[in-house]
């Protein structure tokens, strides 16, 4: 599917890919003003997120990637560097794993590289803070004016404890293609990741101090300042 995108600025395309009950216009805001001044700066929603309508959440990650993919095919658009975080970064992942010639570059945050030890203790207590969240009016009615789509769905998704694909993190190295990791080192398993990408030698890692899962929020100006020395490798920055 097609999905709904704002765009923003002329140059070289960067996609942000927004984290997880987000929308493209809610996450990377501070970010798409900034880097709009030198790229087109491209921000879909998600399958189900936004405007990007689907009930379809079957093989939600291969969907998304393919998502992606037909989104750029409409802009016409051969190839672009991609910054994503959390459930973005999986949608990146699994793009990237299928398209690589189409990624001059990946920027990745919020994902984990293994499964952690303590898996099925750490789902447990997010499906029990879910739940406690769906009872909350304030969050509940914060999300129905930000999707136009079933967006409890989304949270379902997450309830089976081996929803999380590893397989994509994992093929991470595999990919190839220029990539910056980038941990916040209050999230233990997101760091171990950075330790464990650093061995390659195509993918930078940096761990950013008072800062969680969403890296992007936490530190929105270190995260534009090393996404920037990033892309200024390239030459079409």
């Amino acid at each position: 599917m097609k999905l709904y995108t704002n765009i923003q600025g002329e140059g070289d395309p960067l996609v942000f890919l927004h984290s997880g009950l987000q929308t493209g216009s809610s996450d990377f805001q501070k970010h798409a003003e900034h880097f709009s001044k030198s790229f087109k700066v491209i921000r879909p929603d998600l399958r189900g997120h936004g405007n990007s309508f689907s009930g379809d959440f079957t093989n939600y990650f291969e969907d998304a990637g393919e998502d992606l993919k037909e989104t750029l095919d409409g802009l016409k658009l051969d190839s672009v560097h991609i910054a994503a975080s959390s459930l973005g970064s999986l949608a990146a992942l699994s793009f990237a794993c299928k398209y690589p010639e189409c990624v001059k570059s990946l920027t990745i945050s919020g994902i984990q590289a293994v499964k952690p030890k303590k898996w099925s203790d750490m789902h447990r207590q997010e499906v029990d803070h879910q739940r406690k969240l769906l009872r909350e009016e304030a969050f509940v009615q914060y999300f129905n004016q930000l999707h136009n789509t079933n967006w409890r769905e989304l949270i379902y998704l997450s309830r089976e404890e081996n929803w999380y694909p590893f397989y994509l993190t994992k093929a991470l190295p595999g990919i190839g293609v220029p990539t910056l990791y980038l941990a916040g080192e209050q999230n233990g398993p997101e760091v171990k990741a950075a330790h464990l990408f650093s061995g390659y030698d195509h993918i930078h890692t940096a761990v950013l101090p008072f800062a969680g899962h969403l890296v992007h929020n936490d530190q929105p100006e270190w995260y534009i300042n090393l996404l920037e020395r990033f892309l200024s490798e390239f030459e079409e920055y």
